[in-house]
């Protein structure tokens, strides 16, 4: 899957969990690399540099997704086995 077929469908299913999507000019990258998840104003968003590469951008999504309940939205299976296995590379809630 080509990496900007895959930034699509996670933006889409970003969507569907009520996380917004924005791309913007962050100053300078953090440790995340060029964006990631935050809430703004009571609001979910996964905030990514425009200047990141399509590959960067679904790796940034993957990671936000992973941190999230994605049971009860459709997602490809291979999708479904990204998620997971950057799932069981996150650390446990204490």
């Amino acid at each position: 899957m080509k990496a900007e077929q895959l930034t699509e469908i996670l933006e889409t299913a970003a969507q569907q969990l009520g996380v917004k999507v924005h791309y913007d000019t962050l100053a300078a990258s953090g440790p995340t690399g060029g964006g990631g998840l935050c809430k703004v104003k009571g609001e979910w968003r996964v905030i990514i540099d425009k200047k990141t590469a399509p590959s960067e951008r679904a790796s940034i999504l993957v990671d936000a997704l992973a941190t999230l309940d994605t049971e009860g939205i459709f997602l490809p299976p291979k999708v479904r086995e990204m998620l997971a296995q950057r799932r069981a590379g996150l650390p446990k809630p204490s």
